[in-house]
């Protein structure tokens, strides 16, 4: 189990990082764009990255390649909503292919995935961040290095617990 603290730490087994978490804390998250982490138990379902940028981590969890085609729906009002879409779109939704690093590396969180209730709030993920003092939009993120050191310790039946 992996322990995300609302102080800004992440701890897994004797592992302990400073993390970024939303600027509007960590709560039950009530609606999309409320910038909350949501408080729970998630599972990571899949981990995005940018293979010009990551170079050979290995892990039991799925691996998908970022294209730069490749985006977030964060639009409430379509059925795309919470789930990878294709970009070009109509609709919202975040570019996963960014040209900042923050997406290098993205951890999906099972959060508001089975079933997806509109508002609720889409693309909660762990990725990585410059800085830790920086606030989110709700993901949790680390730097480059621990995010890559936790991802080597992590498996399949992992969990994420937020508190």
């Amino acid at each position: 189990m992996i322990i995300v603290k609302k102080s800004g730490f992440i701890q897994h087994k004797n592992f302990k990082f400073r993390c970024s978490l939303g600027s509007g804390g960590v709560h039950q998250k009530k609606r999309e764009g409320d910038n909350i982490t949501p408080v729970g138990i998630f599972k990571i379902t899949k981990i995005y990255f940018r293979s010009d940028r990551i170079k050979n981590f290995s892990t039991p969890i799925k691996k998908i390649q970022i294209k730069k085609d490749m985006g977030w729906c964060d639009d409430p009002s379509t059925k795309l909503y919470n789930k990878q879409i294709k970009l070009p779109s109509r609709f919202g939704h975040e570019k996963l292919y960014r040209k900042d690093n923050l997406y290098d590396l993205v951890l999906v969180l099972d959060y508001n995935t089975n079933p997806i209730i509109k508002n609720k709030g889409s693309a909660i993920f762990i990725h990585i961040t410059k800085n830790t003092q920086k606030k989110t939009k709700g993901c949790i993120a680390l730097k480059k290095n621990n995010l890559i050191k936790l991802i080597s310790k992590i498996s399949k039946n992992t969990k994420i617990k937020v508190k």
